[in-house]
């Protein structure tokens, strides 16, 4: 697992305070993609229970796993008593019960490539459903986005995690439905764009900034120089696109 990927502990609270959450909007579509009553889901990568408490507040048995002590501490002072809590990585995960849900929130980018698919195959009931949700927070403003890349180039050319397997951004599929088409173990895959704008202060949005990987992985003193200079450039509020990206697929029935 990369230093990007355990950086969040430390931030487990502004992690919490500071990422948006999910939409009932989400529950709904991958409830209607499943086409049956989603009763068990197990969550990778949890991290502060974002996604954990919509899909336990839908009435579903989650068992949530997430690598980070810190990060699985704060999910449990937010999620209902009924979440069962793991503290393990994805790959750490041995195949034994069988869910008919697995689902990943901003995380599965920090999975093991190796095998990925076959070891999801085996945590899923056949015809069970995989999804994955997430997406960049982006400056809705082209000004202000471009004011903020330039303030921000001295340090960072780019916050953005780049897709795992090179799939431009503007192309039709993006990952990981482009492994999951390839992979043998998974059918009638989907993309789903559920579209978001929030308004935030300035400050709120830095907060959100301090929770992103490749400004966690800077020395604190650069930290700081990097938020001096993009708070100088922002308005006192901002609007946020936080758009979602969902990819759903269905486990192939077992021959």
């Amino acid at each position: 697992m990369s230093d990007r990927a355990l950086s969040f502990g430390a931030m487990a609270e502004a992690y919490e305070r500071f990422r948006p959450g999910y939409p009932g909007e989400l529950f709904d579509l991958v409830a209607a993609y499943a086409g049956r009553p989603l009763r068990t889901a197990l969550e990778i990568g949890a991290g502060t229970g974002k996604a954990t408490r919509l899909f336990a507040g839908r009435g579903v048995a989650v068992t949530a796993t997430e690598p980070d002590g810190a990060m699985l501490a704060e999910l449990r002072e937010h999620v209902p008593e009924s979440v069962r809590t793991v503290r393990a990585a994805f790959e750490e995960l041995r195949p034994g019960e069988r869910y008919g849900l697995v689902y990943a929130a901003a995380a599965l980018h920090w999975t093991a490539p190796e095998d990925r698919w076959p070891r999801m195959a085996a945590l899923l009931e056949p015809g069970g459903v995989f999804a994955s949700m997430g997406g960049p927070v982006r400056l809705a403003d082209p000004a202000v986005e471009e004011a903020v890349r330039a303030a921000r180039a001295p340090f960072l050319e780019s916050d953005d995690v780049p897709s795992p397997d090179g799939t431009p951004p503007g192309h039709d599929m993006q990952w990981p439905g482009t492994e999951l088409r390839r992979s043998e173990w998974f059918t009638d895959v989907r993309q789903t764009v559920i579209e978001q704008r929030l308004t935030m202060s300035a400050s709120d949005y830095l907060g959100h900034l301090s929770t992103v990987s490749a400004y966690l992985v800077r020395p604190a003193r650069e930290q700081e120089q990097i938020f001096g200079a993009i708070g100088r450039a922002l308005p006192g509020t901002v609007v946020i696109a936080a758009d979602i990206t969902v990819h759903l697929a269905r486990r192939r029935q077992e021959r």
